[in-house]
């Protein structure tokens, strides 16, 4: 059993793995998160769930802005002599003269089958790529991005209706148990990590906002992986005359005509090939509506076209 751990994380994708690792009697020195951030309004400080997380276990935790140049940190983490370091979306790049503050490294759980989708947004990037199959992998960690040896790699499916909120899910409950199977091998060093194959890698780079655009001149399967991809944040959106809405749920309909025709009163809308059906949209400034109770007052109707609106 190990005898030191520090735990890397932030968003609520890590927090099943910080749970799991303590449920399960390994012991957590300390935690590692983003500090606390202002809300739009600035009236609201808003902790990371994983500091939420450490708070109920009542765990120590620390919150730096930066890991770079951080004497204090620096000198803290050496003088912890922790065994081993557990990373997950922490949201820091690691310097390199605190990579080699644990005696077995430091070991990251990213959501892709590395070497594809290295980078921030792997689990968007993977289903508005329509890709039917995703993972994490278990990896040691070096000095560049997402690039540093592997240990193990577990597969899912992406099913049709996953969307990031769901696939998010499914990654942290999966990696939350593939850990277990993992830290005593290596820190006991039964298990080998290999290096992973550079030539294929892809990269998922941090969504921004004007990627949610919906293009009607793609096609309906494209449509759909962006607003999966993008659910519930940043979300994809169109115009139309002057206001956003926000597409959240949606599946493959069959209808055709010129892209942006609205279809039916269903709101069915034409793509380059064959129609999306809307099943849940947000106007802007407006809670979610299901699309039948949304049309009842809806500016947007059968014979409109929203492409160019």
């Amino acid at each position: 059993m190990l005898k030191k751990i520090v735990f890397m994380g932030t968003p609520i994708f890590a927090v099943p793995i910080l749970k799991s690792l303590y449920q399960n009697g390994y012991p957590i020195s300390v935690v590692y998160t983003q500090p606390p951030q202002k809300s739009k309004r600035g009236q609201k400080i808003n902790k990371s769930p994983v500091q939420g997380m450490s708070e109920n276990l009542n765990i120590e935790f620390r919150t730096p802005s930066s890991l770079k140049n951080n004497n204090e940190e620096y000198e803290y983490l050496k003088n912890l002599d922790a065994d081993i370091a557990i990373v997950v979306a922490y949201g820091q790049i690691i310097p390199k003269e605190i990579l080699s503050l644990t005696k077995k490294g430091f070991i990251n759980i990213h959501a892709s089958l590395l070497p594809k989708w290295r980078g921030a947004a792997p689990i968007q990037r993977s289903i508005m790529s329509l890709e039917k199959k995703t993972g994490i992998s278990i990896m040691k960690i070096d000095e560049d991005l997402d690039t540093g040896p592997i240990c193990n790699s577990y597969e899912i499916d992406i099913l049709a209706n996953d969307n990031a909120e769901t696939l998010s899910v499914k990654l942290s409950s999966l990696a939350s148990e593939k850990i277990l199977k993992n830290i005593d091998n290596i820190f006991d060093e039964k298990i080998k990590f290999k290096d992973q194959l550079h030539k294929e890698a892809t990269y998922a780079d941090k969504i921004e906002k004007f990627e949610g655009k919906i293009d009607w001149d793609n096609s309906a399967d494209k449509i759909i992986g962006k607003i999966n991809g993008l659910y519930p944040s940043p979300g994809a959106w169109f115009l139309y005359k002057g206001e956003r809405y926000k597409i959240l749920k949606a599946n493959l309909g069959n209808g055709t005509g010129n892209a942006g025709d609205i279809l039916n009163d269903h709101l069915e809308i034409c793509c380059d090939n064959n129609s999306i059906k809307v099943l849940e949209i947000q106007r802007e400034g407006k809670r979610p509506q299901n699309i039948n109770e949304f049309m009842l007052g809806s500016k947007i109707k059968k014979g409109s076209n929203i492409k160019d609106a």
